[in-house]
């Protein structure tokens, strides 16, 4: 059994999602959608499913799918990790947005995919996580983990603010910058990188601190064993920060430490066998494109 999940699903996208649909069908595999996606595709494409749905993390995990097909680009591969949190569920991503990293299967072959993933053509990843406990301030992150990567920064204020950060029970650095990134190798690909931080291979086991527009320009990107536990004390002229585990944003107070390690537990995500990172990064970040050609 299958599970899909999605949040939209654009209308150049449905044909190629049918196909998939009706590949699972002639091999007579039972497939669950999202109820969201469903109820999105009925509303606006007319597309006339009546599939069985879940939508919680507990309605998914009940079905033990071989694997959850997640349509759409790499913040829908980062919302279905909440739903399949610690339970070892696969993630597949067919790619119906823009860039993806993580989505890396075009959304042209979305029934060919359909058809390596039933002769048990693919492998599955393991990918370490980042956890988060919110110290003071009333504040219980839930979900506490993150894929990507957990960022601090700046709210209500124009101001840079101070970011306090021990490795252990060592000062490491203040940070005064409008915020800072703490990224998973997964995550090297996206906020990180846009802030000038390195890229990572997947499965190094390491993190990644990245501030975001530092004050101080002698201050870099710094790669850290991920064995190290990680504490921020954020000062700021306001009362408050923002603190974002992936797409979820959270308002702390002042007074909130946050206190960031390794998850306990890894995120699965599937990889067909014609696909590896070099090739996705060579095809993402347009590496050797020389447009005199």
């Amino acid at each position: 059994m299958f599970a899909l999940y999605g949040r939209r699903l654009p209308e150049e996208s449905l044909p190629y999602v049918v196909e998939m649909l009706e590949v699972f069908a002639r091999a007579g595999e039972p497939v669950h959608l999202y109820r969201g996606l469903q109820d999105r595709a009925n509303t606006h494409w007319n597309a006339g499913w009546d599939y069985p749905t879940f939508k919680t993390p507990e309605e998914l995990q009940a079905l033990h799918p071989a694997l959850v097909i997640c349509l759409g680009g790499d913040g829908t591969i980062l919302d279905a990790s909440t739903l399949v949190a610690r339970s070892g569920i696969p993630l597949l991503g067919i790619n119906t947005g823009r860039l993806g990293f993580l989505a890396s299967v075009p959304r042209t072959e979305a029934a060919a995919t359909a058809e390596a993933v039933l002769r048990g053509e693919y492998t599955v990843e393991e990918r370490n996580m980042l956890q988060a406990e919110a110290r003071g301030g009333g504040v219980t992150l839930d979900p506490n983990f993150a894929l990507n990567e957990v960022a601090v920064s700046r709210k209500g204020t124009t101001s840079m603010i101070s970011v306090h950060v021990h490795l252990n029970d060592s000062f490491l650095n203040t940070y005064w910058a409008d915020g800072l990134v703490i990224s998973t190798p997964t995550g090297s690909t996206g906020y990180n990188l846009s802030c000038g931080g390195p890229i990572l291979i997947p499965g190094s086991d390491n993190f990644i601190i990245t501030p975001i527009a530092p004050h101080n320009l002698t201050v870099r990107p710094l790669v850290i064993p991920n064995t190290d536990t990680i504490t921020l004390r954020i000062e700021s002229r306001e009362d408050a920060y923002l603190a974002s585990l992936d797409s979820r944003v959270y308002s702390l107070d002042g007074s909130t430490e946050l206190v960031l390690h390794k998850a306990d537990f890894k995120l699965r995500l599937v990889r067909m066998l014609n696909t590896d990172f070099a090739t996705t990064l060579r095809n993402k970040l347009l590496w050797g494109l020389d447009r005199r050609n």
